[in-house]
């Protein structure tokens, strides 16, 4: 765990370090505030395009019978 200031007058050696897979954590204090990782440990997620469906489909199902007694409790969705 390194200090703001450290990090700040040694940036490209913690850089050179998160490169190499070594853990970098950033603190304030002793309270720790930000972790320095390589990009190609990240996900790398491509995002639909707009428009695209993403979910499957919902069965629409018609049921209107009416189940249960007077004064019991409905849930709708």
């Amino acid at each position: 765990m390194h200090s703001i200031h450290f990090a700040k007058t040694n940036l490209s050696k913690l850089l050179q370090l998160a490169e190499d897979g070594k853990q970098i954590v950033i603190a304030r204090g002793k309270k720790p505030i930000v972790r320095l990782v390589p990009c190609s440990q990240l996900p790398n997620e491509k995002r639909p395009d707009v428009g695209t469906v993403t979910s499957k489909p919902l069965k629409v199902i018609e049921k209107r019978e009416v189940a249960g007694r007077v004064g019991d409790t409905v849930v709708y969705f």
